[in-house]
């Protein structure tokens, strides 16, 4: 599990993937402060992880990766961490659009193209 603090490359992201789930790898992005954490069997470690390094809950959503893969099907918007229905989201796909536009932008920031 880390956070990324600099940009890494779809072969990066591939090799940490063959560890786990072979052509996917769980993230979880805090929105408000524009981190990203990758890397765990589950969703809710990389958000302890976050929570542990100042994030506060109501700004970290899970979503998965697909290296291999390019434009909708890079992104996964699905994890048991989206389920929050006193924010609005009842099911495990990030339903807000502004939020899912904030995810793909911290994604930019951390993954070549």
């Amino acid at each position: 599990m880390l956070i990324l603090n600099e940009k890494v490359s779809r072969e990066k992201l591939k090799s940490l993937a063959a560890n786990t789930f072979v052509d996917m790898i769980k993230c979880v992005a805090d929105v408000k402060l524009g981190l990203l954490a990758v890397d765990a069997e589950l969703h809710a470690d990389l958000e302890s992880m976050l929570l542990e390094n100042g994030s506060e809950q109501k700004n970290l959503w899970g979503f998965n990766l697909y290296p291999d893969e390019t434009g909708d099907d890079f992104i996964e918007f699905d994890s048991l961490i989206n389920i929050r229905a006193w924010q609005g989201n009842r099911s495990r796909d990030v339903e807000n659009e502004e939020v899912r536009e904030q995810i793909k932008n911290i994604v930019s920031k951390f993954v070549e193209s």
